[in-house]
């Protein structure tokens, strides 16, 4: 009798967290990665990874106050028993890294260090210099290295994921993949699936993930079936180093360890910033958001900072648009403890020292929150049943997502250093439930017919091989992707206007049509990096096209997603009994609004159509209530007193 096994794709933090704990459990494991696991996009995390901790509940936080500011700053868009259940399980997951051998950096007494992050008024964020993803990525490395060589894990690193294996009642079992050295394709039967692959920033064509982000691997389950959740949902990063081939990150605990954002405050001065003195400076966010600063969330930074640059003009380039984040009034040694890493970027692109000089930055694409949908089980008290087979299970029965993968945790912004923490809590706590799903009865997928698995591997060795045959002359897949990312970049990212997406849309169909026709420059059959490449560009498109379909049908302001016309206005009158008026006003607004809109986007993808299908599903708010998000609106502490008023009359 065939023993029962687990397929996981992707090597980063969810995958690696996923394999370590199903081996423990005494599970058999393969796992496919498209790079070597230390090259995953996890080793790019760069600030921290949020938990309450005990300097901080000195100070009156908790787990449900990081659980509250998780909902909060997603503009309370994600189901919130598995976001309550991640805050919960934050204290166990830095403890059980710290214990695995993570070189977090500690205070003279010993204790874990903290820094502040975006959206939150605690030091709530672990870090391990400025390469927190790289270090605990190394450690769960180790941990699935010690299962491999006891036989339980079995690694197929520079394999591509193709596609899953669906029998004839549409459950998964297995997937189909590729081998990037010889091109092999090859199915791999598997009891249960795990996607672990990322998030898809090359949709955009430059953003600060990396290169292998192309979110093929969720299209192509998305293709097969898997519904997609909230796809027009994506945080674009305040800050970033603009670059000609892509973007990088200048980590949000740049700002945690008081750089400040700011800008001259005459267009395009010529002077050396370091000569800029303070009264003509213009420190944008914390004049406009004191109670935060420079660490409001991240979609509300990156809307002030492109507003300064493109609307009021105070870019410090003509040529290109930028602002300053200043570290310099920091002590060099306390900045290079805490920060090295980055900083090295900045200066190994840029040859500048960010320690004695202004970086010049400007927002990029960073982070996809929707992702494929997946399902969960709540508890009687709010959290996640344990050891379910529902946690983390998609719309595809035995095909699970984890990591930014999934639309679970963040909303419609996520807060800067729950990604690494989303990522790990998905890992470890989908495990007991694939158990579970393990030990029902029934054939384990080996046991299978093969017809099953060799008709799969048929299929797509015929579509790789019509690839590799087409005929020559035809467009150049490098030169569609990079007018696909003009196209998102414009119409989807910090505003978004509907008569761009129409048109966005419009265009990256007519994208679409011309990639199925273009050719291929390498036509052989080792190591064919334009036949994968191509392949990945053509399964951009589903996504692409929902992200679009999303926005354009959203007609709100949530989160990341940006429209000015339904934009809430400001309390403008300064009479109290009109500014009260105005006040009933917007909260009357505010819930009507939410009616309608608090609400995730469910996309299908349609064979015949070939554009996504968009249903809604309400959010389980049941927890927290909803509230206006008010950071720096005109007018906050009426229109909070009134809806405190509301809350207070309902209950």
């Amino acid at each position: 009798m065939a023993k029962k096994r687990v397929l996981i794709v992707g090597g980063g933090l969810a995958g690696l967290a996923a394999a370590m704990r199903l081996a423990e459990m005494g599970l058999d494991v393969d796992l496919m990665s498209l790079t070597p696991v230390k090259r995953s996009h996890s080793v790019c995390a760069q600030g921290g990874i949020n938990s309450c901790n005990d300097l901080t509940r000195q100070a009156g936080d908790s787990e449900w106050k990081h659980f509250d500011d998780t909902v909060y700053g997603g503009d309370f868009l994600q189901h919130q028993p598995p976001v309550k259940e991640m805050a919960y399980w934050g204290p166990k997951v830095i403890n059980l890294m710290d214990r695995l051998g993570v070189p977090f950096n500690r205070t003279q007494e010993g204790y874990l260090d903290r820094r502040r992050f975006g959206g939150t008024m605690y030091k709530r964020t672990a870090f391990s210099g400025a390469t927190t993803g790289q270090q605990l990525l190394y450690v769960l490395d180790e941990q699935v290295r010690r299962w491999e060589t006891e036989g339980r894990v079995r690694k197929f690193e520079f394999w591509d994921f193709l596609g899953p294996i669906l029998d004839d009642s549409g459950a998964c079992r297995g997937c189909v993949g590729q081998d990037l050295v010889s091109m092999e394709i090859r199915a791999f039967p598997a009891d249960a699936v795990v996607l672990a692959s990322g998030g898809c920033g090359l949709v955009f064509g430059k953003s600060t993930m990396s290169m292998v982000c192309t979110g093929s691997a969720v299209s192509r389950a998305f293709q097969a079936g898997a519904n997609y959740g909230n796809p027009e949902f994506i945080q674009v990063h305040p800050t970033a180093i603009p670059g000609a081939d892509k973007l990088r990150l200048m980590s949000e605990s740049a700002r945690g360890e008081g750089g400040r954002v700011w800008v001259p405050r005459q267009p395009q001065d010529s002077r050396d910033p370091r000569t800029v003195p303070e009264s003509d400076r213009c420190y944008f966010l914390e004049e406009r958001y004191p109670k935060y600063g420079n660490l409001v969330p991240r979609d509300i930074a990156t809307r002030e900072i492109f507003d300064i640059c493109v609307n009021e003009g105070l870019s410090v380039e003509k040529e290109r648009q930028c602002v300053y984040l200043d570290l310099t009034h920091i002590s060099s040694d306390e900045l290079t403890r805490k920060l090295g890493g980055i900083l090295e970027i900045y200066e190994k692109f840029q040859g500048v020292d960010p320690r004695f000089t202004p970086m010049k930055i400007f927002p990029a694409v960073h982070y996809s929150m929707g992702g494929l949908w997946a399902d969960y089980e709540r508890t009687h008290d709010g959290g996640l049943q344990p050891a379910s087979p529902k946690n983390q299970l998609t719309s595809i029965p035995r095909l699970y997502a984890i990591g930014e993968c999934d639309y679970q945790y963040h909303g419609a912004n996520r807060l800067g250093a729950n990604s690494l923490l989303s990522c790990i809590f998905s890992g470890l706590f989908v495990a007991p439930g694939i158990q579970t799903l393990l030990e029902e009865k029934g054939p384990a997928a080996a046991e299978l017919p093969t017809a099953l698995f060799e008709s799969a591997q048929r299929r797509h060795q015929q579509t790789h091989d019509e690839l590799i045959r087409r005929a020559a002359g035809g467009e150049n897949p490098y030169r569609l992707h990079e007018e696909l990312g003009v196209v998102m970049t414009r119409a989807a990212t910090v505003v978004r206007r509907n008569d761009q997406l129409r048109d966005s849309l419009a265009a990256v169909s007519e994208l679409h049509e011309r990639a199925q026709r273009c050719s291929l420059s390498d036509t052989g059959n080792w190591t064919n990096q334009n036949v994968v490449f191509t392949r990945a560009l053509l399964d951009m498109f589903p996504v692409a096209k929902s992200i679009l379909q999303g926005a354009l049908q959203r007609d709100e302001c949530r989160g990341a997603h940006y429209k000015p016309e339904f934009q809430p206005e400001h309390l403008t009158a300064r009479e109290p009994a009109e500014r009260r008026r105005q006040a009933e006003q917007w909260c009357d607004t505010f819930e009507a609004n939410n009616r309608k809109w608090l609400k995730s986007t469910i996309a299908a993808w349609n064979l015949g159509s070939q554009q996504p299908d968009l249903t809604y599903e309400d959010v389980d708010t049941s927890l927290i209530p909803p509230r206006p998000r008010l950071y720096g609106l005109a007018g906050a502490d009426e229109i909070e007193q009134v809806w405190k008023e509301r809350t207070v009359a309902k209950a």
